[in-house]
């Protein structure tokens, strides 16, 4: 992200001055006011871009585990003896009909 702007520049700015142009003190109140804002943005802007170099980290080394499927006890003879039981709390004596 290539930025035109940095607070400095913006500080340092120089119009040029003419009889009919802008109050030169209101200008500067609003460029002091943009600058503000302007290090906000970038110090946030970086506190985001550390904490997203730190979840990748952190992402790539949790892939890096062994991830093993997790371990259950139910065999096929118990998963088939509770399908016939919801089947049959469902459905009723209309199953057997």
């Amino acid at each position: 992200m290539n930025t035109k702007l940095t607070a400095d520049y913006i500080l340092e700015k120089e119009f040029k001055k003419s009889m009919k142009g802008y109050n030169v003190d209101e200008v500067d109140q609003f460029l002091d006011l943009i600058r503000e804002d302007y290090d906000q943005f970038e110090s946030k802007l970086a506190a985001l871009q550390e904490e997203n170099e730190r979840l990748k980290a952190e992402l790539g080394n949790s892939s890096r585990r062994s991830s093993a499927p997790p371990v259950t006890n139910n065999t096929n003879f118990d998963i088939l003896k509770r399908l016939s039981n919801l089947e049959k709390h469902v459905f009723g004596n209309k199953l057997y009909e």
